[in-house]
């Protein structure tokens, strides 16, 4: 029996713009876990500079708390030299605070949790589609592709934000469900892959190199949250999506 062809997509940066809630919930927890800090209410900058960075919510967290620093490395280097390194300022930041990283992730989607059952319509209005993609998305049907979610955020607060939008993916795997790559491993035994589309180039390459998945295109959102050096030099295999190419049909992609 032949499998049904699926397209996989990543969520935050793919489908969703959530910038303004990624801030909001991050600036909360971190508040909460420092009594007294002041953070603004707008989304700063240099926020919005390192999400591309962020793999896992808690790292949000912790940039809300370097940014409240007086003389951290956030206000000492600039943005581009932070991100150089960012792997050790994070390590160096959970260090310099006495933190876990499973303390800022708990810390932030009880955040979440709270906003839900408090004021859901004022929460899921920080978030949005990027343009295109619902309408995109639907027409998938009539190419006889169906498609689903994979994320590393949490899959109750994916879930909500799908069906506040009307978004009925035939699958959802959340940060519950494992690495990436290893959902990918499982969906394929079940499902014909047609590709992963992600705005996170590290993702996708390491999607690249595990065996098993060999043959799965890999599609880098061109409007998601990307690095200035993501698109360059890519890996045979990786290609870049743009908004245009994605409203073509997907017989014709890279």
């Amino acid at each position: 029996m032949s499998l049904q062809p699926l397209l996989v997509f990543d969520f935050d940066g793919v489908i969703l713009d959530g910038m303004d809630e990624y801030w909001s919930s991050s600036r909360a927890a971190c508040r909460s876990l420092l009594q007294g800090v002041s953070l603004p209410e707008q989304t700063p900058t240099s926020f919005r500079q390192l999400r591309p960075w962020v793999h896992h919510g808690w790292e949000m967290v912790l940039i809300a708390a370097l940014l409240q620093e007086s003389d951290g490395p956030l206000q000492q280097l600039d943005v581009d030299a932070f991100a150089a390194d960012y792997d050790q300022q994070l390590r160096a930041g959970l260090d310099r605070f006495g933190w876990q990283s499973s303390l800022l992730q708990d810390s932030l989607e009880g955040i979440r949790r709270q906003a839900v059952s408090n004021d859901r319509a004022g929460w899921v209005a920080l978030h949005r589609p990027f343009e295109g993609v619902p309408e995109r998305l639907a027409r998938l049907e009539d190419e006889g592709v169906a498609w689903s979610v994979l994320t590393t955020k949490g899959r109750d607060f994916t879930a909500e934000l799908l069906e506040a939008f009307q978004l009925r993916p035939s699958r959802l795997d959340g940060r519950e469900s494992g690495p990436k790559p290893q959902v990918l491993l499982r969906l394929r035994r079940e499902w014909e892959l047609k590709g992963f589309v992600e705005d996170r180039r590290a993702t996708l390459e390491a999607v690249l190199e595990t065996p098993g998945l060999e043959g799965v295109k890999c599609f880098l959102a061109d409007w998601g949250y990307l690095r200035p050096s993501d698109r360059e030099g890519l890996p045979e295999g990786l290609d870049v999506l743009s908004t245009s190419k994605f409203a073509t049909p997907l017989a014709i992609w890279p």
